[in-house]
């Protein structure tokens, strides 16, 4: 919604169809270093504090690269592609760059909330 205030567009059909497009994306992002954490202390032996490190840092290049060739091929929509098209590529775009900080900031708080995950005597 921010980023069709700042495109200065507006909020329709499809540009309620580029959210709901953005759900699928964000949440397989979310599932992909969930199953990352998992694989971390289940084959290779991490305890929680540390699968969760190297965890984010191992998925932080192929969803970033998701992210920014997804935004890539819809700067032509938004540039170019009129009336019905723009409201899409803007709510994709500001959205996936907006969900893709929250992917690596939320998601491992969560986790260290939810499985109690401590990090008291953690070293890099």
């Amino acid at each position: 919604m921010t980023g069709l205030l700042v495109a200065d567009s507006y909020f329709g059909f499809m540009a309620l169809l580029g959210i709901i497009s953005l759900a699928g994306t964000v949440i397989n992002n979310a599932i992909v270093l969930l199953d990352r954490i998992r694989i971390e202390i289940d084959e290779n032996g991490l305890d929680p504090a540390r699968a969760l490190i190297e965890s984010a840092q191992q998925r932080l290049r192929p969803i970033l690269l998701t992210t920014a060739t997804t935004i890539g091929g819809l700067i032509p929509h938004w540039l170019s592609g009129g009336p019905m098209w723009d409201p899409m590529a803007i709510s994709i775009i500001f959205g996936l760059a907006g969900a893709t900080i929250l992917t690596f900031g939320i998601v491992p708080v969560l986790y260290t909330l939810l499985f109690r995950v401590i990090f008291k005597d953690f070293r890099i």
